[in-house]
């Protein structure tokens, strides 16, 4: 399974972006897919994630509650992250990877895909 992230941009505080997070090859009911995003120095951080099988297993950061969501199309073999509300802080590269379980740390997930920028001016 290969993963691309797109969607990034130059942004203004308070506006929106959606992230599409396109999958390429079979995904399965155990997959999780996991965004996460890094700042210039800093470590990968875990944003939000989605099991395969279902829009209704969804976990987020503190951070990212409320602002962002995250939705899978199973058709599509896309996974999105809308983004809300944004924030300076959010500015970062946003990536997407595959996980087998809904966890929080960036080494349980592969299959990282290039990601897409995110630039929010205040």
């Amino acid at each position: 399974v290969q993963l691309q992230a797109s969607g990034g941009g130059l942004v203004q505080a308070g506006g929106s972006l959606r992230l599409s997070c396109a999958a390429s090859g079979r995904l399965f009911s155990s997959h999780v897919i996991g965004w996460f995003r890094q700042a210039p120095g800093k470590e990968r951080e875990f944003e939000a994630a989605i099991r395969w099988n279902s829009n209704n297993f969804k976990y987020y950061a503190d951070s990212v509650k409320g602002r962002f969501t995250i939705s899978r199309d199973g058709a599509k073999n896309m996974v999105y992250l809308q983004m809300d509300s944004l924030k300076p802080e959010d500015t970062a590269v946003y990536y997407c990877a595959l996980g087998t379980s809904p966890t929080t740390r960036p080494q349980e997930y592969r299959n990282w895909g290039r990601g897409t920028q995110v630039t929010v001016s205040s």
